[in-house]
């Protein structure tokens, strides 16, 4: 089985199933506070009907007090996959290990149900989640996906275009080895600051997007990520 290290994290740390109504909408309404107050990204109903259907549906809890959340569903059978359609962490719990050990959480419980591939998406310009996905996880980049949810009206994507990396972490595979770098893709180190700030958010999405699918036209891979460089691309 394939093995990402474990960190430190508090003692008071649990990650508890949301196997209840209250739990259900306690963790919506952290996650509605993790996306700017959007209540639209995981109803309760909707998160009650995921766990109730047998998919993972968990909290994170800092002692009694929900921090965090997580909802993943099946993909085909076939396909031995499960979905990671949300996780966040409310910002004083980003940082400290809390989500390496809800994703290596995840992890364990896909491949006890049956599942040995994990796939999300993520923002490509949020750096700090390329890191970790890429460089601490190891997933592979599989898809650029343009605008793939349309127009959101959160707090944090509002005003933006959904572009997102389609990834998938391969859970009994060993990790990638990184090829030679032939070509690569910065991006802003704190996409969240300047979409407070400057407005250049947009600039740098239309940007992105061009010389990455440029890359990928070229049958260049994702093979790595550098927080100077940004998406490093080889040959496969």
């Amino acid at each position: 089985m394939r093995r990402v290290a474990s960190v430190e994290t508090p003692a008071s740390l649990d990650i508890r199933p949301l196997d209840t109504v209250e739990a259900a909408f306690a963790a919506s309404d952290v996650l509605s506070q993790v996306w700017g107050g959007d209540r639209t990204g995981m109803p309760a109903n909707l998160l009650r009907a995921l766990a109730h259907a047998g998919n993972y549906a968990y909290g994170v809890y800092d002692a009694d007090r929900i921090v965090g959340a997580s909802v993943a569903f099946f993909g085909p059978p076939d396909a031995r996959t499960l979905h990671s359609h949300i996780t966040g962490l409310l910002p004083a719990h980003r940082g400290h290990g809390e989500g390496r050990a809800l994703k290596l959480h995840q992890r364990d419980w896909a491949l006890a149900h049956g599942a040995d591939r994990v796939t999300w998406t993520f923002d490509p310009l949020v750096a700090r989640n390329a890191h970790f996905n890429i460089r601490v996880l190891g997933v592979r980049v599989v898809e650029y996906l343009v605008d793939h949810y349309g127009a959101m009206d959160d707090g944090v994507n509002r005003g933006d275009e959904s572009d997102r990396l389609l990834v998938s972490w391969d859970l009994l595979a060993p990790p990638p080895q990184p090829g030679e770098t032939v070509a690569s893709v910065a991006v802003p180190r704190d996409i969240e600051t300047i979409r407070r700030t400057t407005g250049d958010a947009l600039v740098w999405r239309r940007r992105v997007r061009e010389q990455m699918l440029a890359q990928f036209a070229a049958g260049l891979v994702v093979g790595g990520f550098d927080d100077e460089h940004g998406y490093l691309f080889v040959r496969p």
